[in-house]
């Protein structure tokens, strides 16, 4: 698995046999989620944290799941099915992502006007700027340089700070400690203190905007919740705005770095990308489908007994939705371990599904789309300086990925 190790065990039965870390490459999901969703797309695990689980890796089941109303996304669960022992702070202090409706639903209301298709693409001339600075220091880096650390973590940082109002000198602070929170080697300590040191940040960072609103999004959520709630607590301000940085930011740089590393694997399929620009669409959904990042972005608990795919999930048990394993389902798409951009299905779950739908997935791809065509057009001998096989993967993350990605030219 990519989060955590797991092993499956028939109903009822104790676990037997813990799977290990087995990728043919760092594109493809562990080989367990195939058999899984050949013999058994809902199955019974145990995580490497010692809690039982059941993970749903077929297409057709996920979308059951994410759509059913007998499901909660709350983390006060006792079984809510964390990958780590998390700090106490993400289970008291939660946003929308970990609401159930309607008070998901009355706060994603708040913030959801930012992020329309129509209000995305008005932000295209700020993403080209960005993105061509990045490619920028890229160049001026000289090869070999790690396009991940100059390129795919500094442009969806910068976007989605400038539409919150976080001012750029924060930026740097803001991307370590979603580092350390979210990258799988830190400890339990560092991620305690990374969840209050980016939380006190934000509460001043939001103080201040009471007092002096801007055009961003933090000043209009603030105005949104004193005209609907009249006194309300900032923390729910704060949390917003931390799920906002960290899903806006981590998932979307390692889409690019591992979207950049697939192309200069699939040569045939970037050359068709460089002669038909316009596939760049059917493109980013392609490179969203076959990779897969979140296996852990849509955790669940059964808020009654749960009949899906030939098994019962009891009232009160985890759930954990494997993407890469959803997004790979024989059953549902033709060939899907390959690479082909001209496919551009959206019946992935990527984005995830339902209600919890990404809030931001037009502006993830927007930045795709262009950090993708602006990096081979002005960089058109790009290519990978370390093999793909010797790439350090992010195994234990809750966004899988790669630690770094050393390109030429």
């Amino acid at each position: 698995m990519t989060t955590a190790d797991i092993s499956t065990e028939p109903t009822g039965q104790p676990a037997q046999e813990t799977f290990p870390y087995e990728r043919a490459c760092p594109f493809s999901p562990p080989r367990q989620y195939a058999e899984l969703i050949d013999r058994r797309p809902v199955a019974k695990v145990q995580l490497a944290t010692g809690r039982e689980a059941w993970v749903v890796s077929g297409l057709r089941e996920a979308r059951q799941i994410l759509t059913s109303d007998k499901v909660s996304s709350s983390r006060t669960h006792a079984n809510y099915p964390f990958y780590f022992d998390a700090p106490s702070q993400m289970r008291t202090d939660s946003s929308f992502i970990a609401y159930d409706p309607p008070r998901h639903t009355e706060a994603r209301r708040k913030v959801a006007a930012s992020f329309t298709h129509r209000n995305v693409l008005r932000l295209r001339a700020s993403m080209e700027r960005t993105t061509d600075a990045c490619i920028d220091a890229l160049l001026a880096a000289g090869p070999p340089a790690d396009l991940h650390r100059l390129v795919s973590l500094p442009a969806p940082m910068a976007m989605i700070c400038d539409l919150l109002g976080v001012p750029a000198e924060d930026r740097e602070f803001l991307q370590q400690h979603g580092e350390r929170l979210f990258g799988g080697t830190s400890s339990q300590a560092e991620r305690e203190a990374a969840v209050v040191e980016v939380g006190t940040y934000l509460e001043d960072l939001v103080r201040r905007k009471e007092r002096e609103p801007g055009d961003d999004l933090i000043s209009r959520t603030v105005a949104a919740y004193r005209a609907e709630d009249g006194d309300y607590d900032v923390r729910d301000v704060v949390n917003t705005c931390r799920m906002l940085i960290n899903g806006g930011h981590e998932t979307t740089a390692n889409h690019i770095t591992l979207g950049v590393a697939a192309l200069l694997e699939h040569p045939e399929q970037l050359a068709a990308l460089v002669a038909d620009p316009s596939l760049i669409h059917a493109a980013v959904e392609e490179l969203v489908r076959w990779l897969g990042l979140g296996d852990l972005a849509v955790p669940r608990v059964a808020l009654e007994d749960i009949e899906i795919g030939g098994e019962v999930i009891p009232e009160g048990d985890g759930i954990l939705v494997l993407l890469q394993g959803a997004n790979r389902d024989p059953r549902a798409f033709d060939q899907p371990d390959r690479l082909i951009l001209a496919r551009g299905s959206r019946r992935h779950i990527g984005f995830g599904h339902g209600v919890h739908l990404c809030i931001g997935a037009d502006l993830a791809r927007l930045e795709l789309e262009i950090v993708l065509t602006r990096l081979f057009q002005r960089v058109p001998t790009l290519r990978l300086a370390t093999p793909v096989g010797e790439l350090r993967t992010k195994e234990r993350a809750i966004v899988y990925g790669v630690w770094g990605l050393d390109v030429t030219w």
